[in-house]
Formats: C-alpha cells, structure tokens, sequence
C-alpha cells in the first residue's frame, strides 16, 4: 500500500519538474509539446491551485514569483521521507 503511495507521490514530483521546465519556454501554439504541458498543467494545477490561494506570488520588482510549486515539492519530499518503508 504504501509503495503504491510512495510511486504515485514520485510520478506527481516528475510532473511539477517537467511543469517547471515548461514553465521556462514560451507556448509554441500548438502540437505535442502544447498537449504535454496541457496534460501537466490538468494533473498538477488541482494540487497548486488551493497553495497559490493561500500563498500569493512573491513580488519581486515587476514579476510575480509563485511559491507554490516550491511548496507542494518539498511538502512532497517529507511526505516520501516520512512513508512507512
């Protein structure tokens, strides 16, 4: 059970990652790479969403630095840190 927990937990972590490096590169308005970021875009957005309302962006002179995928990530990594082995 709790590997099963550990394997969902990990493949969510691969999600934010790949969501991050996204992040860094303009849309390209349209094929595989617009799928793949829309499809990690539905898994993640559920779980960022609640944390972003709670922690707005930071500001950081004109631009607005999310803190929630830093959050969920390190919640994340105690939550593996934690499991029963």
């Amino acid at each position: 059970m709790w590997t099963l927990v550990a394997t969902i937990l990990q493949l969510f972590l691969l999600c934010l990652l790949a969501r991050m490096v996204l992040s860094w590169f303009p849309p390209s308005g349209g094929g595989a790479m617009e799928t793949i970021r829309s499809v990690l875009f539905t898994v993640t957005e559920p779980v960022l969403a609640p944390v972003r309302a709670l922690l707005p962006p930071v500001r950081i002179g004109g631009l607005g630095l999310d803190l929630s995928v830093t959050v969920v990530f390190l919640v994340i990594l105690v939550l593996l840190q934690v499991l029963p082995r």
